[in-house]
């Protein structure tokens, strides 16, 4: 008997480890200006959005506690933070050397699992490589984090389909309920996640 729970996280540990790899081979070939270019998050270079998607790996259980407590249990103010003090502190070598040195890190988000693993890296993925023209994860990555998104999930980006159905041209997945409106995965992603507006219908 098969144990399709297990199946399941196999194939999502496969998409994180080929992100991670994606990824590192596309930070290689940019240029210094490309590393200081603004990304999708506000206020934060490419290099910003690199150093928070590897901080977990270089940061002790203590060394989190320590941050979030100081940020007054905010984790967007901790985020931010610990993002600048990164890059004051490593080069944009040592940052790539972060991210290829763990692509098989076990590292997942408290309450996430790998799935949440995975949303991570696709998203802030796109925050990197929308602004600079560069390929997104392959559609069925990314039709990977939006089966896996749920509306605790997508309450925290705080957008509201509204009635509305976005449903991929490139994937077999949608999201929401209502109107449907076509759009590439990447698309609905960039939107469910406040990286993009609403379409009008």
């Amino acid at each position: 008997m098969t144990d399709t729970g297990t199946d399941h996280t196999a194939t999502l540990r496969e998409h994180v480890i080929a992100e991670r790899t994606r990824l590192a081979e596309l930070l290689a070939a940019l240029t210094p200006r490309q590393w200081d270019a603004a990304s999708l998050c506000a206020g934060w270079r490419v290099r910003e959005v690199v150093a928070h998607m590897t901080m977990p790996y270089r940061t002790s259980t203590p060394a989190f506690l320590r941050g979030i407590i100081a940020a007054r249990f905010s984790f967007d103010r901790y985020a931010d933070r610990a993002a600048r003090a990164d890059t004051a502190r490593l080069s944009d070598a040592e940052l790539l050397a972060s991210l290829r040195d763990n692509i098989r890190h076990p590292w997942r988000p408290p309450g996430g699992g790998v799935a949440g693993a995975l949303s991570h890296d696709v998203i802030h993925g796109l925050d990197i490589t929308e602004p600079l023209g560069l390929p997104p994860a392959p559609p069925e990555r990314i039709a990977a984090v939006l089966e896996n998104s749920t509306a605790k999930s997508l309450r925290y980006f705080g957008v509201d389909l509204a009635g509305r159905r976005l449903e991929a041209t490139d994937a077999s997945v949608g999201i929401g309920t209502g109107t449907p409106i076509s759009m590439s995965a990447k698309d609905i992603l960039l939107t469910v996640t406040g990286r993009r507006p609403l379409p009008v219908e």
